[in-house]
């Protein structure tokens, strides 16, 4: 859908809408009020801060979010960060929201909120049924040419340009196929995803998953990583010298095409080379994703793999909001 049309759809039903800067969210705005929810969802139960306490710090008990992500584990996710001892559940910005926590289930989220110790006052709750953690966001391309900026998209490819760091120890490389090759950066702060990308090297096979960031006058059409899994590793080889057959040292190159010496009992040879041996990847072949504390809200986690939803609930819990 174009922003022309859902503005045009939004007019039609004499409805209301702002857009960010040229009109950016409102095909989205649109998307999730149209968005019924028939297969896969998760629930979020966000807790609101009264009108005099917005703008100022959060205060709710951290340890009662780790006591809380403990009892209600699996079934609720990204709560805390056990690495940085982060709260994950509060946001940071100026918005009446004190805290939102998702979940599989309803009553998991319920059973959070009850269990987490906010020191103000709490004006009102809810519980929702969203897309949170399902990948909503990410649609499968055939081809890198069919990429379109804005667009999140899971597309696969063979990595072409070995990663290299950037300031701000961000990782870049570009992956290929038959129709093009597109540049993809796992920023810093995904950690764990920048790791793995970090070791890729020329020839390996992945699919990647991320939102695109038009070009600028300073770099290329970019995936912005959120996943990566890599399908298949190629071989990764490293050279040694060959060891002396007198003594059993290593020995060393007299230069090119000039053969080899033993620094330690003199021997030469002028026959022998290199020996080629494969070098053990701490990559795997499976599925990376970025850390927790990174993660957009609209990311399936890997504790959500195996638990995606078919259907609409067929029943909604009682009390599932206050007042």
């Amino acid at each position: 859908m174009k922003k022309e049309d859902a503005v045009k759809l939004i007019k039609t039903f004499k409805a209301e809408a702002v857009g960010f800067k040229k009109g950016r969210g409102i095909i989205g705005g649109l998307a999730a009020i149209g968005e019924t929810l028939e297969g896969d969802h998760t629930y979020e139960v966000i807790s609101y801060r009264t009108p005099q306490n917005r703008g100022t710090p959060r205060r709710i008990q951290a340890l009662s979010v780790v006591e809380m992500d403990e009892k209600t584990a699996p079934f609720t996710y990204n709560n805390f960060d056990h690495e940085k001892k982060r709260v994950l559940i509060t946001p940071r910005g100026p918005d009446p929201i004190l805290y939102g926590i998702r979940g599989d289930k309803a009553e998991a989220v319920k059973q959070a909120h009850e269990t987490v110790r906010s020191q103000e006052t709490i004006e009102r709750w809810t519980i929702f049924r969203t897309n949170h953690g399902t990948d909503a966001h990410l649609r499968k391309t055939s081809t890198i040419r069919e990429i379109q900026p804005y667009n999140p998209v899971i597309v696969q490819g063979i990595v072409n340009k070995k990663p290299y760091i950037i300031p701000r120890r961000h990782i870049i490389f570009s992956i290929k196929d038959e129709s093009g090759q597109v540049d993809c950066a796992a920023y810093a702060p995904t950690d764990a995803l920048r790791k793995a990308a970090e070791k890729l090297i020329v020839d390996d096979q992945i699919e990647v998953y991320g939102g695109v960031r038009p070009a600028s006058p300073t770099h290329p059409v970019t995936i912005n990583l959120e996943k990566m899994r890599v399908l298949k590793l190629t071989p990764k080889f490293i050279f040694h010298n060959p060891k002396c057959s007198h003594c059993g040292r290593r020995m060393e190159s007299m230069g090119k095409s000039k053969g080899f010496r033993c620094k330690k009992c003199g021997f030469r040879a002028r026959n022998l080379e290199k020996i080629k041996v494969e070098d053990k990847r701490s990559l795997k072949e499976q599925l990376y994703i970025t850390s927790p504390r990174s993660q957009r809200h609209l990311t399936k986690p890997f504790l959500r793999y195996g638990k995606e939803k078919t259907n609409a609930p067929k029943r909604m819990i009682k009390n599932w909001h206050f007042p």
